[in-house]
């Protein structure tokens, strides 16, 4: 089937082109990073994790928001799924991909990697963060596949298919909940250290993922002749809003029990992000408009009539990606490092050089949707002909 992707109109090479146009600079940027080393990013002695694992975290949420489609459709045999399933488990390998990548990029030098094989710590949670990831994106890949050739062929997919299928929905929600842990089990970081930070990661992820697809199906629907269907847009759309709303709820719990207890060492990052700390507030205006266009999408998607109307809903989750990449992607990463817990600021913000690289990542992993999706596509196409 790999040969449906070798043919296709202008408009998808130039797409095409245009992304592999954005990697090419990307991985320009990145070989002067591995000439001069970290030096070329914004990040310090002080915030160590930066812009790399801030999209590291928001992708991993992304990857994992594709079981709200495998889970219904495998595990309570809701069909109207069944025509989006493999949008899904395709979506989940290029985030998963872009995971990896982003991973690799912070690392500096790449060869530090096998350190994770070479020298297992099963007692380090990033150990089991490299098993979980790497466990999902082959059972994606396999699943996918298998599923999209059974489809082909007018067939059942096979038992053992369905049986991957059933575990990969199980361990979707592990990757997540890992990557949780990796703040959550900080304790000198008192804006992770709580245990409400894996549930919050969840319903995120599961507001964010299906934001993702059903952007993409509205776009396979008006550029090609596969429609994903209505039906299971509108069932993702409430999905969307049940998870944003349980989202907004979590952040809105943790204000009250970090200024209800009035704790320095908790209030202080909620101060930087939201009124700035000793002059200190680059983000600030980022964390405000993440919180109020959270709180509009979560009124918005709550009206019915809204909900249907599929511009309003684009518009929705194109709202959504944005607040909850800002609250994710920005504010949970460089908040838990701002102040320290020397009680210090150093303010971190990405160089023009480490935007680049992330650029090329996101456009890597946009290149293996196009990909994949135009495979998917062509397939559908042809059974529907």
């Amino acid at each position: 089937m790999f040969e449906k992707a070798l043919v296709g109109g202008r408009k998808y090479w130039t797409v095409v082109a245009i992304l592999a146009a954005i990697v090419g600079v990307g991985a320009i940027c990145y070989l002067w990073q591995l000439k001069v080393g970290l030096k070329i990013t914004g990040m310090s002695r002080d915030v160590s994790w930066g812009f790399y694992i801030a999209q590291f975290t928001y992708l991993v949420g992304v990857a994992a928001g594709g079981v709200m489609i495998a889970l219904p459709c495998y595990l309570h045999n809701y069909k109207k799924f069944a025509r989006i399933v493999v949008l899904g488990e395709f979506m989940a390998i290029a985030a998963i991909i872009m995971c990896l990548l982003f991973i690799i990029v912070d690392l500096g030098k790449p060869m530090r990697l096998f350190n994770v094989l070479l020298h297992p710590t099963p007692n380090s949670i990033l150990f089991w963060d490299m098993i979980v990831l790497n466990v999902y994106l082959f059972l994606n890949v396999v699943v996918g596949w298998a599923a999209l050739e059974a489809e082909r062929f007018h067939m059942e997919p096979a038992k053992w298919v369905k049986v991957l299928a059933v575990f990969s929905v199980v361990w979707a929600p592990c990757i997540h909940i890992v990557t949780a842990f990796l703040y959550s089990g900080l304790p000198g970081r008192h804006f992770w250290l709580t245990a409400i930070m894996a549930p919050r990661f969840l319903a995120s992820a599961f507001a964010a993922g299906p934001s993702f697809i059903v952007l993409l199906a509205l776009i396979i629907r008006k550029y090609s002749k596969f429609d994903p269907g209505r039906e299971a847009i509108q069932t993702l759309a409430k999905i969307i809003t049940y998870c944003i709303i349980i989202n907004f709820c979590f952040f809105l719990f943790e204000v009250f029990t970090v200024f209800y207890s009035q704790i320095p060492g908790h209030m202080n990052h909620f101060k930087y992000l939201f009124v700035g700390l000793e002059g200190h507030g680059k983000l600030v205006p980022w964390m405000w408009v993440s919180m109020i266009g959270m709180f509009i999408v979560c009124i918005l998607l709550v009206i019915p009539s809204i909900r249907r109307n599929e511009g309003s809903l684009a518009f929705c989750c194109v709202l959504l990606i944005i607040t909850t990449w800002i609250d994710k992607g920005l504010g949970l990463v460089t908040g838990g490092f701002v102040p320290n817990p020397l009680e210090e600021i150093t303010e971190y913000w990405p160089t023009v050089p480490e935007a680049l690289i992330t650029l090329g990542v996101w456009a890597t992993g946009f290149l293996v949707v196009t990909i994949l999706y135009k495979i998917a596509v062509s397939v559908n196409e042809e059974i529907e002909a």
